[in-house]
């Protein structure tokens, strides 16, 4: 009886190359499955199926986690204003982590001898994927052809034509992963440090023109409405996405330090993230204090490298995200975003906990809650020691 192998599989060049050589050379029993993060139709998983048997895997399932993405991980990248080296959303590296769970969660129900992936030896999901499943599944082999045999993208596709596998394994101009929390874009471009991705390396094409105000609904830091439509978190994200990609808002280019110690360069497309960590931080600033922020600030960048280099199951990530939930309690309102071609502006907010209350003064205006006199005690104890140390140090 062969040994059964979970092939996390996208249907690419990589994956195909991975069913025939695990079956043909390796004997094994073929169970692919692809991870649904947001990033594909319903017609596209019906093909990337159709394309698992007729390579020949024993079984093959779509694995959905949108919901959970959003509800474990997601969330708490809005409620930290996440946005790796102050640029990037973390668009795809977020979803690797859930897509590597979920496949070692396949293997468990399967009894799995084996699992698989298509990951080179040059980037990070490598890391991300091996990781989650030593975690998970220790006892479960990792076999990685692609990575161990450092094959080329010719050898590749020579193998499969000796294999009677026709298809046409032309590479395009840009590689794209799309989620829900943005697509990342590679190309020529983005191997250089002194190039920008050319306009139709982007999935969505500028196409509005004319200005729109669109207004968020947050409650407890959450997204739930769009224009006055309530929503699902994810429906709002879906929907905003729909309404500011059009504009080519959400573009831009991230570099970083990889797991792997090298610097690295990958375009992106995210609208609806870039717009609504801009409206939730806007809204933070009106509802949180001085204390809160900062401290927010801390830890959440700390939260977003872990998640970038796949450390989301380390027991720190949920002492940390029950602080954030707690950050949120007052964190709702409606927040008005100016969006134009290549641009947008937070307009203002509206909130019943606002901390901006002309009830205890207007900044550089008027002050309801302190006097002048008040004021000049403050401010010789606030400098007190700042004073004494100069005295003491001449």
């Amino acid at each position: 009886m062969s040994k059964k192998v979970v092939l996390a599989f996208s249907g690419g060049l990589d994956t195909s190359y991975c069913v025939k050589y695990l079956s043909e050379e390796k004997g094994l029993e073929i169970h692919s499955a692809i991870v649904n993060t947001g990033g594909f139709t319903k017609e596209e998983l019906k093909e990337i199926e159709a394309k698992a048997y007729k390579l020949g895997v024993k079984t093959h399932v779509t694995l959905d986690v949108v919901d959970k993405f959003y509800k474990d991980c997601v969330k708490y990248l809005i409620f930290g204003n996440i946005l790796k080296n102050n640029t990037y959303p973390l668009s795809v590296s977020a979803e690797r982590v859930f897509q590597a769970t979920a496949i070692a969660d396949y293997c468990k129900q399967l009894n799995a001898d084996f699992v698989a992936h298509g990951s080179t030896g040059a980037g990070n999901d490598q890391v991300r994927f091996d990781m989650i499943f030593n975690i998970l599944i220790p006892n479960v082999g990792i076999i990685t052809p692609i990575r161990d045999m450092k094959l080329s993208r010719e050898e590749e596709i020579e193998y499969l034509k000796s294999k009677g596998v026709v298809s046409d394994w032309t590479k395009a101009a840009y590689s794209i992963n799309k989620g829900i929390w943005g697509t990342s874009v590679g190309g020529k471009e983005t191997l250089t440090s002194g190039q920008y991705l050319p306009e139709t390396a982007f999935p969505t094409q500028v196409t509005k023109t004319t200005p729109e105000e669109v207004e968020l609904t947050f409650e407890k830091g959450e997204l739930v409405g769009i224009n006055g439509q309530k929503l699902s978190p994810v429906e709002a994200i879906l929907k905003l996405n729909d309404i500011a990609a059009p504009f080519g808002i959400g573009r831009d280019i991230h570099v970083g330090d990889t797991i792997i110690g090298i610097k690295g360069r990958v375009g992106f497309e995210a609208a609806a993230p870039m717009v609504i960590i801009k409206a939730h931080h806007t809204l933070e600033k009106h509802t949180l204090t001085k204390w809160q922020t900062y401290w927010k600030d801390q830890l959440s960048g700390w939260y977003g490298n872990f998640v970038h280099e796949g450390q989301f199951l380390e027991p720190v990530m949920r002492n940390i995200e029950q602080f954030l939930d707690d950050s949120q309690k007052f964190v709702s309102g409606k927040v008005k975003v100016y969006i134009a071609p290549y641009r947008f502006h937070v307009i203002g907010i509206e909130s019943s906990h606002d901390l901006m209350s002309s009830k205890f003064g207007s900044y550089g205006e008027m002050n309801n809650a302190w006097s002048g006199e008040d004021v000049k005690g403050f401010s010789k104890i606030f400098g007190n020691q700042t004073m004494i140390f100069h005295k003491v140090n001449n």
